[in-house]
């Protein structure tokens, strides 16, 4: 009998197939498609739908116990080298399929009424559904090459999510910007791969672990450079999962539709790095410095975002900041030898930053009909309060999801970011010290973002300050705001159904991981779940817990009493008397104007150099070169008579010359 992974292979092509004919479509029927919104929303629903119920058949049946199954093919032969090709089904790729298809499949729904009125609405469709065929692909893949291809699939169909409103400045500027400086992290990966494959001849996982190992006991590869290769590689995951330094494109990202925040930035694409340090486990555990490089990285991530989130007044920046802190979490956890808990972590914060993200996408979308469709005004936490009686839903789930980041329990954060924070403490104590200040801020940052957007009087209706956000951003209050004056509302059941469906997972998913008894552990790596069990010892857990929660809960009260109840005033406590601190984070570690000075004005002018160079010396040889041919044709051309004679005497001529010299430069015969 066929098994579902057997036919585990369809779950990406379903999506594929939907957005081929959609894309066909749109290229030869461009009007009709568009005219025909709903039929394409129920196709791609439908592929999506479809790879999703058989991902949950390929995870049930992971979870009953089938042996882990991989089919490959011969892709490319040329006498000893063979290149398969396939894809594998293992209680890792189990899990991420089952995650993948359940968040696309809500972002979906959750689109068809943020993007209601939008005019690239079928286009905005086919691309959701050509990304989710791309990163399930990645998730099958059984090598690192045909991770690599869906690799640049899923960056491809970022820049087009990205850049889907590309008439604006804002969105076409941070599609480039992310796939810039994510180009520069799969170069890395690139190179970590082929290297890779020279030293061990294998493209598998396993092969590369064995392989490497065996090349380094024989000396034919250095540990120095097998160091090297497992740092180049790391470069891609680093690029992907916003580390620094390569996080600065995903803020920026947020330029694209708030939908494409939810699934690609919180819950699919970010988590494709730490997915892929988790497939290269066996690797990377042979190579302790590189864990130590991987943990402090992602140590270094986790505050960076954490800080910069406390100053921040976009909505959707201060999510993402938060998304940046979440994912040095999850390679710290890589960094410290448990993977398990790193993607313990990854599926907890998968399901409630993606609320987050799609609540304040329905806040947005109230908000734009009351200041119009300026991001600066219909973002901008300053403009919003009081919410929370004209949206009870979205605050509602927004309030789960702010509670469940901030590591409070029983919901899900608190038991993945404990796991996490415990690792920590038993393997880098210095780096727990980092994340345990972070859990506070977590706290303090997320709890701001709800007061200041649900509660207290609406501030939107403003005009002082809207124009003064609009001068501050450099644009003239004269510009025109469609649908301004309209009345706050809840958004449509299409918007808040995903909303409700997410915030029960938020909520209890994360029992599925309590120490004790972790079936999540028991799922991805039994004998660690074993080892778990009969080491957890309540007088060592209840400690390092009760300090986690109470950190958060001290980042909660602070925002309560600066926020809710307006007790303190934290402008006049720290924004002034530490000026420095607060700019320096007011302008986020000023990473942003460094890589503009050194990179971005580095590489305008060096190409200007190299311009210079190129027209007057490329040029330059060119012409003269063309110069010399024309002066020599034109001496030559007077020697073309026509007449016998004058050729007869030139030959004379020649040969009279050739004796001369051969005369004068030959030897005597002796």
């Amino acid at each position: 009998m066929t098994s579902a992974a057997d036919l585990a292979w369809l779950i990406p092509v379903f999506p594929l197939l939907g957005a081929i004919a959609t894309g066909l479509g749109l290229i030869s029927f461009n009007r009709t498609i568009n005219r025909l919104r709903k039929p394409v929303a129920v196709l791609l629903l439908t592929s999506l739908g479809a790879a999703a119920v058989l991902s949950y058949a390929v995870l049930a049946e992971q979870l009953s116990g089938a042996a882990p199954v991989e089919h490959l093919f011969v892709w490319a032969s040329a006498g000893s080298f063979i290149l398969p090709m396939g894809y594998v089904i293992d209680p890792l790729g189990a899990v991420m399929l089952a995650l993948v298809t359940t968040i696309a499949l809500l972002v979906m729904i959750y689109s068809h009424g943020y993007m209601a009125h939008d005019k690239g609405y079928v286009r905005f469709f086919t691309y959701l559904a050509l990304f989710s065929s791309s990163m399930l692909g990645l998730i099958i893949s059984p090598n690192l090459l045909e991770i690599y291809v869906f690799w640049e699939l899923v960056g491809m169909c970022s820049y087009l999510l990205v850049g889907f409103w590309y008439d604006r400045d804002g969105a076409a500027h941070a599609a480039q910007k992310a796939f810039v400086v994510n180009r520069v992290g799969d170069f890395g990966l690139l190179l970590g791969i082929l290297g890779l494959f020279w030293a061990t001849g294998s493209f598998d996982f396993h092969g590369i672990a064995n392989g490497l190992s065996d090349a380094i006991a024989n000396g034919t590869v250095p540990g120095w450079a097998a160091l090297t290769l497992c740092l180049l590689v790391f470069m891609g995951p680093m690029a992907k999962s916003a580390q620094f330094p390569l996080h600065v494109w995903l803020p920026d990202a947020m330029e694209g539709p708030t939908p494409i925040s939810a699934l690609i930035h919180a819950a699919t694409m970010v988590a494709a790095g730490v997915f892929l340090v988790a497939r290269l486990e066996p690797l990377y555990s042979q190579f302790p410095m590189v864990g130590l490089v991987i943990a402090v990285i992602g140590t270094i991530t986790c505050f960076l975002g954490a800080s910069i989130a406390l100053t921040q007044m976009d909505l959707k920046k201060g999510l993402a900041y938060s998304t940046v802190s979440q994912l040095g979490y999850m390679m710290l956890a890589m960094g410290c030898g448990a993977p398990v808990a790193g993607m313990f972590h990854l599926v907890t914060h998968a399901f409630f930053k993606a609320m987050l993200f799609l609540g304040s996408g329905s806040v947005i979308h109230a908000m734009e009909d009351v200041v119009g469709h300026e991001p600066i005004l219909a973002q901008d936490m300053r403009l919003m309060g009081g919410l929370r009686q004209k949206m009870p839903i979205t605050a509602i789930t927004f309030l789960i999801g702010c509670i469940a980041i901030s590591g409070i329990p029983p919901l899900a954060g608190f038991w993945s970011k404990d796991e996490i924070l415990g690792q920590a403490f038993t393997t880098f104590p210095l780096l727990w010290v980092v994340g345990f200040l972070t859990a506070g801020m977590t706290a303090f940052y997320m709890f701001r973002l709800y007061f200041l957007t649900f509660e207290g009087p609406f501030r939107g209706d403003d005009k002082t300050l809207q124009a003064n956000l609009l001068a501050a951003a450099g644009k003239g209050s004269e510009d025109e705001h469609p649908h301004q004056g309209g009345v706050l509302h809840e958004s449509p059941w299409s918007m808040t159904l995903p909303l409700a469906v997410l915030a029960v997972p938020s909520m209890l998913i994360g029992l599925l991981g309590t120490p004790w008894n972790s079936r999540f552990a028991g799922l991805l790596n039994p004998e660690e779940a074993l080892e778990m069990a009969a080491t957890f010892n309540w007088s060592e857990f209840l400690p390092l817990a009760g300090a986690s929660v109470a950190i958060s809960t001290a980042g909660i009260s602070l925002a309560v009493l600066a926020y809710a109840l307006h007790r303190l005033d934290l402008e006049e406590l720290f924004a002034n008397r530490f000026p420095v601190i607060n700019t320096f984070l007011a302008n986020k570690w000023y990473l942003d104007d460094i890589n503009e000075k050194i990179f971005v004005r580095g590489s305008r002018k060096l190409a200007r150099e190299v311009l210079e160079v190129d027209a007057k010396v490329v040029d330059g040889v060119v012409n003269l070169t063309g110069l010399l041919t024309l002066g020599s044709g034109e001496g030559l051309k007077y020697f073309e008579t026509g007449r016998a004679q004058f050729y007869a005497l030139i030959v004379f001529g020649g040969v009279i010359a050739l004796v001369v010299l051969f005369g004068v430069l030959g030897n005597p015969v002796s």
